[in-house]
């Protein structure tokens, strides 16, 4: 048994699924993009003349995610076995939408540059918990057009551990899926052994834009697969109220989910989000308030609920530093993400509203996430009831740390944090320096940098990879050394 926080009852899921499924089939979805509203109208979609919303008959929704795999493998850059999702694993990873870094060196907040993205690869890739890695900030010397195949170049470059990523634009998806395929036989071995999972996103009021329908086609029709990530805003763009906002979440991701069994039945799909309630005192959206973390919890149990593998954004601070608030919303939302049973959770290494990424505070978190893992192990019986032989042992030795049964099973059993966690008798903490948690994750990053081993690749992959990102730039400009 895993341990699992539920705060719905049954009867809510079928309660809420249906208001879902009466949404889209009276309201509608308001679908931009050509290719998708004709694949739409094909498959016997109509739209409303008055509102050109697209209606989702309930039983076609009922259908497509029925066709949504319950499980799948991703592979890593090397094409092995990596990491299976919708198999109660849960999987961290940075956050994917930062525009700005906390220097580790300065402590100065300030734009992010390739070399910081090169670091972050580096230290990432040595993390024993933060499994998954992402294409995390921009580097703001790189065009807009072509920075998001600049940032999965990078992570591929320096990194062999599967990705999550996203195009920036209409016509990104095919740069991402040729960097990708550079590390596969062909288009067909990418899709039969993806590295990455892709983020396709809502534009709220039941609505998806031309940037996110043309991406969608793109990454299925690659064999990419596909996280549905509504934005969903208590008390702006959804009720203010629990059971009222997940309806509207659940209408926007299955609209999505349709989508995608439309354009290939069987595709992987993630049931996703980003949740955040909206304080009206502050005019701010922070996703680790508690009510959004609640949503998040019952968002992925109704992801469960549906057969589908899920997603959420969780499991970061929304402070401006490494500190006591940046440590219990990570921890927090971490632990309730995987006490609810989420696949992936993206959002480690975050703060201020997913805006800037520490290096260190990737570090704290990757501690973090160790703990919180080991807390929602399964529980199993290990040969310690009856206790009779353990109590036999206790009371003739007057402890048990030489047990037979403590020493086969305390590897396992008892967790030790890494350096970055502070777990030493006072002197002991004292004569190492005094040092605070932001002093010692620095020290970490820089001993991570010092220890990176840089993963083999073909010099001639490189080149053709580098040339495939300069021909989408517009201009004259090269590209910066990597």
């Amino acid at each position: 048994m895993r341990p699992t926080i539920r705060i719905l009852e049954e009867a809510h899921f079928e309660l809420v699924l249906e208001e879902a499924l009466r949404i889209l089939s009276e309201v509608g979805v308001r679908i931009a993009g050509e290719p998708m509203r004709e694949l739409l109208f094909d498959a016997g979609f109509v739209a409303d003349e008055a509102t050109d919303r697209i209606m989702f008959p309930p039983d076609l929704v009922r259908a497509a995610v029925a066709t949504v795999p319950g499980s799948f493998m991703l592979y890593d850059r090397d094409g092995e076995p990596y990491a299976e999702f919708g198999v109660g694993t849960s999987h961290f990873a940075p956050g994917s939408s930062g525009l700005s870094i906390i220097d580790h060196r300065t402590g100065r907040h300030r734009e992010a540059t390739t070399a910081d993205f090169i670091d972050y690869v580096k230290v990432g890739h040595q993390l024993e918990h933060v499994r998954t890695l992402a294409t995390s900030f921009s580097s703001h010397e790189i065009e807009p057009l072509v920075s998001d195949a600049w940032r999965l170049y990078l992570l591929l470059r320096y990194s062999t551990k599967s990705v999550i990523t996203g195009a920036f634009s209409e016509h990104g998806v095919p740069r991402l899926a040729q960097l990708m395929s550079l590390y596969r036989r062909d288009a067909a071995d990418l899709a039969a052994r993806p590295m990455a999972i892709c983020t396709v996103t809502a534009a709220g009021q039941f609505s998806y834009n031309e940037d996110s329908t043309r991406n969608l086609i793109d990454y299925v029709e690659a064999g990419i697969p596909v996280e549905v990530v509504p934005i969903t805003l208590m008390a702006l763009n959804a009720p203010v109220s629990l059971l009222g906002a997940l309806a509207f979440h659940t209408a926007e991701v299955l609209a999505g989910v349709t989508m995608v069994q439309l354009v290939k039945p069987g595709a992987p799909t993630l049931f996703g989000g980003s949740a955040a309630a909206f304080h009206m005192q502050n005019t701010t959206s922070p996703m680790t308030a508690i009510e959004a973390l609640r949503l998040t919890n019952a968002s992925s149990l109704m992801g469960a609920y549906l057969g589908m593998p899920t997603q959420a954004y969780t499991g970061f601070g929304e402070g401006k530093v490494l500190d006591a608030q940046a440590g219990a919303e990570t921890a927090m939302g971490a632990l309730l993400a995987v006490e609810s049973g989420l696949d992936s959770v993206s959002g480690v290494g975050m703060l201020d509203y997913l805006l800037t990424f520490s290096i260190p505070k990737l570090v704290v978190d990757d501690a973090i996430v160790g703990q919180v893992l080991h807390f929602g192990r399964d529980v199993q019986m290990l040969g310690d009831i009856p206790t009779t032989e353990i109590v036999r042992e206790m009371l003739e030795e007057g402890h048990v740390l030489m047990a037979e049964h403590t020493m086969e099973h305390w590897p396992a059993e008892l967790h030790l944090p890494g350096p970055v966690w502070d777990r030493d008798a006072y002197d002991a903490w004292s004569a190492k320096g005094e040092l605070d948690i932001v002093s010692r994750a620095t020290a970490e990053v820089e001993r991570l940098l010092e220890s990176y081993v840089m993963p083999e690749a073909d010099p001639a992959l490189d080149a053709e990879a580098r040339a495939i990102i300069a021909a989408g730039m517009s201009g004259d400009g090269e590209l910066p050394p990597a």
